[in-house]
This record gives C-alpha cells, structure tokens and sequence, in this order.
C-alpha cells in the first residue's frame, strides 16, 4: 500500500480527488436529455424512466454505510479503486440493457460503484486537512462538482442525438477506465493507521450519530440536497413539458444554474475564511427561505425565468450550506472519517431522496413543492443560534 509521506498534498492529489467525486454527477446530469428516449426505448412510462435516478440516489446512500467502514479498515485507496472499477461495469451493463428491469439493477449497481469514489475522496479531504480547513476544501470540491451540471447535459445531449442515448453509459464507462488508470499510478494512501476494528460494528455508526454536532450539520446537508434533488427531477416536467421548452432550451438553463453554483462554491470558502462557518451557514439559510418566497410569489407567471430565479438563489444557498455543514459534521472524527464520509452520505443521498419523496407525494404543483424544500431548512436557524450551536462552530473554528 501507497502511503503519504506528508500533509501537504501535491497538485496531481488533488486533481485525483476531483476526478473521484465527479462520478455521482456525471451519472445523473448526462442522460437527463436522454430520459425520454429511453422510456420510449423500453415502453414505459416517464416515471420508470426517472426511477434510473432514483434508484441510483438510493443505491448510493445506503452503499456508503458499507464503503466507509471498508475506507477506515482497508485504506481509502482500495476503496476508490475498487468503487470506479464497479462503476465501469455496471456503466457497460446499463449500455447493454434490454429491458426497464435491467436498466434499474445496473444503475443500483452504479450507484454502489460511485458511493465508494465519494466516501474515499471526502475521508482523505479529512485525512489531508484535517477538522479545520476540509469544510473549504469540500467547498472547493463541491465548485468541481458542478462544473457536470453545466457540460454534462451539452455533451449528453450531443452523444445522445449523434449515437442514440446508450452513448451516454459508454462514456461512463470510458471516463471510469481513465480515472481507474490514474488513480493506480498516482493515488496515495493518506490513512496509515488502519482501523483494527471489525469493518461492520454498530458502535461505529451509533458513536458518529450520537455526536449532536454532527446530526445537526448531516441533517442540513441533506435538507439543501433535497432542494437541488427536487429542482432536479422536477425541471424535465415544469420546462420541457409544462412550458414546452426544447433539450437544448433546457440545457441552456441548466447550464446557467450550474455556473451560479461554481461561482457559489468557490466563494463560500473566501467568505469561510473572513467571516466562520457559522456566518456561512446562518446566510445559506436565509438565502434559501428567501428563494422559497421568491418561488411561491412567481408561481402564477408560465416562464422559465419566473420558475429559474429561485433556483438559481437556492442554489447559492446550498453552496454555502454544503461546504460548511458537510466539514463540520467531519469534525470531530479522525480514524473514524470514513465511518463518518458513508453516514453523511447517506443523510445526503438517501435522506434527500426520503424527503422529497414524502413532500412528492402530497400532490403539490412542482413550484409549490419545490418552495416548500426550501422553507423546511428555515427551522436550522434557531439551533444555529443557540448557545449550542454558536458553541459547535466558535470551538472548532
């Protein structure tokens, strides 16, 4: 095993951490204009088509209770490696589907695959920065991640009008052989010191749960991801259908979102710096509760930019939300980083998807439900203010 001979990472470190946390996107935000071809392809109905999404989303939180035990017991290098090589696979599986059924097992296959590149790359931020300084670094992650919101649904659209959607999944799988190269040369291992512990013990879990700091911030992540998870399953129905925008029109829009959530991402670790977490935090709320009014009050008006402006505040929100809440649930746990990784995955992933299924099903119009995920986030500000809460961040800031 490959072991790092210092804290400070070199550039090419970092570039392979930003390759590895591209894999969850890029599996969502390339196919998205390719969905209902697919639906055609197989004969079902839009909704089974979107449940490739769901069914991955799903696949990958519950996943990351089984990769971050295995990141803290056999290192985060094997974990990654093995997670972009599952990922390939089950890319050239989906590439092959014959049917729905086979469709959706390959993309809970996938989603397994890329929970393990996220909790490698986000327990060796911990690893290399430390409790102090990995809430800017996931922030800056988080900048790279959005770049595939932007680009990805262009070139999905492209691969998908020149060689049929299935061209989507072969680029998965090719992109996954990159990577899987790059990462055998030139990942190190950044945690030495293995856990001795049995890879499934419950402690683990209930020890990471039970710390107040970290369920408040893992319950934050997840309530901003479920606002992005709503714009996201929502945007296809409310732009292309309700308002008969073309693929490309959307793209356009799509793309315009993703820029603001780079520029939002990379800016919240600047303001991190100057002001604390606890600032950061307190304005991605508000920033949120803000576009959720915004989205309720232009809710009457049919055009993309009276459905868009509020996405495009709430995306500011959860930039500066993610970054700050996802280091400080961290925090507090070093051997046990990846124990703690899989847990707040699984708040963001699944937890996520849990909430927005449940606010789904109450029958809302999509602006309104959308609004909604927004405003629930509002409640976080009064344990923010609490003597708690200024206590999490003032100690460990």
């Amino acid at each position: 095993m490959q072991v790092a001979n210092t804290i400070h990472p070199r550039k090419s470190q970092l570039v392979l951490l930003t390759l590895l946390v591209l894999f969850s996107p890029l599996a969502i935000d390339i196919y998205l204009p390719a969905l209902p071809m697919i639906s055609t392809t197989f004969h079902v109905e839009h909704a089974l088509a979107q449940d490739t999404i769901t069914w991955f989303l799903f696949a990958m939180g519950v996943g990351q209770l089984f990769a971050g035990p295995l990141a803290d017991k056999f290192g985060r290098r094997a974990v990654a490696l093995g997670g972009v090589s599952i990922y390939a696979l089950s890319a050239l599986l989906a590439w092959s589907a014959q049917n729905i059924e086979w469709m959706l097992v390959s993309r809970l296959l996938q989603g397994l695959g890329a929970c393990a590149t996220s909790v490698a790359a986000f327990a060796t931020v911990r690893d290399i920065f430390g409790p102090q300084k990995s809430g800017k670094m996931i922030s800056y992650l988080n900048g790279a991640i959005c770049f595939i919101p932007a680009l990805a649904p262009i070139l999905g659209s492209w691969l998908t009008q020149q060689f049929g959607w299935r061209a989507n999944f072969s680029f998965m799988a090719g992109f996954a052989a990159l990577v899987f190269v790059l990462l055998w040369s030139g990942l190190k291992e950044t945690n030495p010191a293995l856990s001795k512990e049995p890879v499934f013990k419950l402690n683990r879990y209930l020890d990471v749960v039970k710390t107040p700091s970290f369920l408040f911030h893992a319950t934050l992540c997840m309530l901003a991801m479920a606002v992005i998870l709503g714009y996201v399953t929502s945007a296809p129905v409310v732009l292309m259908e309700n308002l008969g925008l073309s693929m490309d029109q959307f793209t356009f829009w799509f793309g315009i979102n993703a820029v603001i959530n780079i520029v939002a991402c990379l800016s919240a670790p600047k303001f991190m710096d100057k002001y604390g977490t606890h600032k950061a935090l307190s304005v991605g709320i508000i920033t949120l509760a803000i576009a959720g009014v915004t989205m309720l009050a232009l809710r009457g008006q049919s055009t993309a930019f009276a459905f868009m402006l509020p996405i495009f505040m709430s995306s500011i929100g959860f930039a500066w939300i993610l970054g700050a809440a996802a280091g400080k649930a961290l925090a507090p746990f070093g051997d046990k980083a990846g124990t703690a990784a899989a847990l707040l995955g699984l708040f963001q992933m699944s937890g996520s998807g849990l909430v927005v299924g449940t606010v789904q099903r109450l029958n809302m119009e999509p602006q309104i439900m959308i609004a909604t995920l927004m405003l629930i986030v509002i409640p976080a500000l009064v344990i923010l203010w609490s003597k708690a809460g200024k206590t999490w961040h003032h100690a460990m800031a």
